[in-house]
């Protein structure tokens, strides 16, 4: 365990960061910098693409998000310290800490979704249907997103330059592919704006033929924890804690759980945990737990979907706790734990996030006090992955890179 991921233990239930003993880790990768006068050539992938439920849902471009029966934001009664028994829940949804579960009257808050099509056109306006590809024309470029984690203005500046969104925040890139690889809340000022622009750029990127989808990571599972079950006990290896007090103690930020919404919720719930694109297996935890939940990435993203439907807080938990694990991949085991991953769901390489790089690379121990470097993705475990995260949280970068690498 990192000190970037902590748990509450039972004689410290609202403790802060603790002292972390140094990791013993030295570099046995290598750092990818892209061409920066390199532009885009058509490759013509035709390998298998298996995203499972990634952006073929998004929100409709006008889904209201406030109104009389819609919109409904979880806001908190007290300061983030004081709030012994909060649990936020949503309108008419029943309290599942007290033995309740979302009932089929609960469905009327979730936004409405299209299988792979385009944003809905004004009232009286025609409508288009996003061009198809014509025949033999190549698909559009691959993106990988690491961690953002609230950094809003960060994540803007790196799909700007990258030519992913324009000026104005839209998107802007044609027919170009771009996964985000999780964890979009806490430690960061904005995790609710992030949110917001993901599923705005999933319409968008849809009605230009193109798609803008993303992974759950453990810090959605975490906040969707937090949202949901609140200050409810729960078992864990370290002793009873709450998902309220870890995502607290895991950089949540109070202002992100007073604009949640009930659309956020729907659009985070249904984000699939493993995706695999033109050979490339997108994860978000550099971990072999994607293993105890299916042996095909549909059963993967079922056993999670169904796991948040209908389970109560303690599978929760231990789900969450199994996406938190890391560090799968480094050292002499960490090829063949790859090539488990790779010959159980497919591809050549796998792509992660939740492990920032300077703890892989072991930058983060620098003695200088200067930021840490992070000249670009981190290729290792004898080039079978790709680590994403930059380390944004602590003045690292924000890495947004086509693949492959």
């Amino acid at each position: 365990m990192t000190p970037e991921d902590r748990f509450p233990g039972p004689e410290h239930p609202d403790s802060g960061p603790r002292h972390q003993p140094d990791l013993d880790v030295l570099p046995y990768g290598t750092y990818y910098e892209p061409d920066p006068n390199g532009g885009y050539a058509a490759t013509g992938y035709e390998a298998e693409t298996y995203s499972g439920y990634g952006g073929a849902r998004y929100l409709e471009q006008h889904w209201p998000a406030t109104g009389p029966d819609q919109g409904h934001t979880v806001h908190a009664q007290n300061g983030p310290h004081e709030q012994a028994g909060y649990e936020p829940t949503l309108p008419d949804h029943p309290s599942p800490a007290h033995g309740g579960h979302p009932g089929p009257g609960a469905q009327s808050d979730d936004p409405p979704t299209i299988e792979l099509g385009p944003p809905l056109a004004e009232p009286g306006q025609p409508y288009h249907p996003y061009p198809a590809p014509a025949p033999g024309e190549p698909v559009g470029p691959l993106y990988v997103v690491g961690d953002v984690h609230g950094y809003l203005d960060e994540l803007r500046t790196e799909l700007r330059h990258q030519g992913l969104i324009d000026a104005d925040g839209h998107w802007s890139a044609g027919r170009s592919r771009i996964w985000f690889l999780g964890d979009f809340t806490d430690r960061g000022p904005d995790g609710i704006g992030v949110i917001d622009l993901v599923m705005q750029l999933a319409a968008e990127s849809a009605a230009a033929g193109g798609y803008c989808r993303a992974l759950m990571g453990n810090h959605e599972l975490l906040f969707l924890g937090a949202a949901r079950y609140g200050d409810e006990p729960v078992q864990s290896t370290a002793g009873t804690a709450s998902f309220l007090a870890a995502w607290r103690l895991n950089g949540g930020q109070q202002s992100d759980l007073e604009r949640l919404e009930a659309h956020h919720i729907s659009w985070l719930s249904r984000l699939p945990a493993i995706a695999l694109e033109d050979g490339h297996l997108l994860l978000h935890s550099d971990t072999t737990a994607y293993l105890e939940y299916g042996e095909s990435i549909p059963e993967v993203n079922d056993a999670v979907h169904d796991l948040l439907a209908d389970e109560g807080v303690d599978e929760w938990w231990d789900c969450f706790r199994r996406f938190t694990k890391r560090f799968a991949f480094r050292g002499d085991s960490g090829p063949t734990a790859v090539r488990e991953l790779l010959d159980t769901y497919g591809g050549t390489r796998v792509v992660h996030g939740h492990s920032p790089i300077p703890y892989l690379t072991g930058a983060v121990h620098a003695d200088d006090g200067m930021p840490p470097h992070v000249p670009g993705p981190y290729v290792y475990a004898e080039d079978l992955a790709v680590a994403m995260d930059g380390g944004v949280t602590m003045e690292g970068r924000l890495l947004v890179s086509r693949l492959p690498i």
